[in-house]
């Protein structure tokens, strides 16, 4: 009745999206479950183990009332840690840790540089904003980021970018880093998709470039890819964090992460680090696979494939399904052009995506 026009126009668009339930036999190469953690009943058994000895089983409140525990603090420290940063805090999203940070640290007389390409939170955080604050370089490209910030006399300036790109699977360039230092600008680097998938302990990109990280740098990671879990958490000085806990409205009035979903994120990062070696080798092995078949010029394991229109895209998914295949099928707005996300995670063996190989060039998809 009231949104009747605009629902038959997506449909008409071949834009109209809906929940699904997908045939569990299916091939799941769609998913950012990156390591394959989300079938390990081991974690499942180690992170219900925690759980019951704890005295409450869920968080009850916001982290600033009575909702932060122990399971929360040794999380967050076993993150700072290993990542090499100061302090943590554990946010219940990826897309609420981004808008907090945005929401937070710009203020009127900073200014905000942005990826074009930067994730729907982060777009949406910096709409938050007076738009005299926001600033929008070209993806991926530090040569217009450094002409942008050059002539800049904001008092606070804040680069904010990607490890991993989602959609299009690009890496984070290294000169970023150079640039946020040289002209003194906090570097916010969302890590979604890349922790637990680039660096020789699967860190993430401080890992892979061999970056100690510094007092202007802040990482956020999200626990529901590649940790196999649900959440977020945001990295960074002690000073910031601090600050945060203070102003960020996601942080200030939301309920805090699940105790379940924090205690088993903990225990599959215990896992990841024991077995980093390990689960490198194998990530090699499938990086391998996508630079002799697919062309795959970086180290990320997303690989797209585009498409002129949305309806080819839809098409081609459902014949991959048919064939016991799952992708997937990403359409506007979400990206510029529709394409087909393929993810070949560890949770799938290296035979089915062999198998998967084969059909593509079948389909004639490489």
């Amino acid at each position: 009745m009231f949104y009747d026009t605009q629902l038959k126009a997506l449909k008409r668009s071949n834009r109209f999206r809906e929940r699904k339930i997908f045939d569990l036999e299916l091939i799941d190469l769609a998913s950012n479950d990156y390591l394959g953690l989300s079938k390990s009943k081991e974690s499942l058994k180690k992170a219900y183990k925690i759980l019951e000895e704890s005295s409450h089983y869920s968080p009850r409140a916001s982290m600033l009332v009575n909702g932060y525990s122990l399971i929360h603090k040794e999380f967050e420290e076993m993150l700072a840690k290993n990542n090499s940063f100061e302090d943590c805090i554990l946010v219940g999203s990826g897309y609420l840790a981004n808008i907090a940070l945005v929401e937070a640290l710009v203020r009127k007389q900073d200014l905000l540089f942005i990826d074009e390409e930067f994730h729907s939170s982060g777009i949406l955080g910096s709409k938050l904003l007076d738009p005299k604050n926001v600033i929008k370089f070209k993806h991926n490209n530090p040569k217009d980021l450094e002409q942008k910030l050059k002539f800049s006399k904001a008092r606070n300036k804040l680069i904010l970018t990607e490890g991993i790109y989602s959609m299009s699977g690009d890496i984070l360039k290294k000169e970023f880093f150079e640039i946020a230092d040289k002209y003194n600008a906090i570097l916010i680097v969302d890590e979604a998709h890349s922790s637990g998938v680039l660096g020789k302990k699967l860190l993430g990109i401080y890992d892979f470039y061999s970056i100690l990280p510094k007092p202007n740098h802040i990482k956020m990671g999200t626990l529901g890819k590649a940790y196999g879990s649900y959440g977020a958490y945001i990295l960074a000085s002690k000073e910031i964090i601090s600050y945060l806990i203070n102003r960020a409205k996601p942080i200030i009035y939301s309920t805090a992460l699940s105790l379940f979903d924090t205690a088993l994120a903990k225990v599959n990062f215990e896992s990841i680090l024991q077995n980093s070696k390990i689960l490198r080798e194998k990530l090699d092995k499938r990086l391998e696979i996508l630079k002799k078949e697919f062309k795959h010029k970086n180290s990320s394991l997303i690989v797209k494939i585009e498409f002129e229109k949305d309806y080819e895209v839809i098409k081609l998914q459902n014949k991959l399904i048919k064939k016991g295949f799952l992708v997937g099928a990403i359409r506007r707005p979400t990206v510029k052009k529709p394409i087909l996300r393929v993810i070949p995670n560890l949770g799938v063996e290296e035979e089915k995506f062999l198998e998967f190989v084969k059909l593509s060039k079948e389909f004639k998809i490489i």
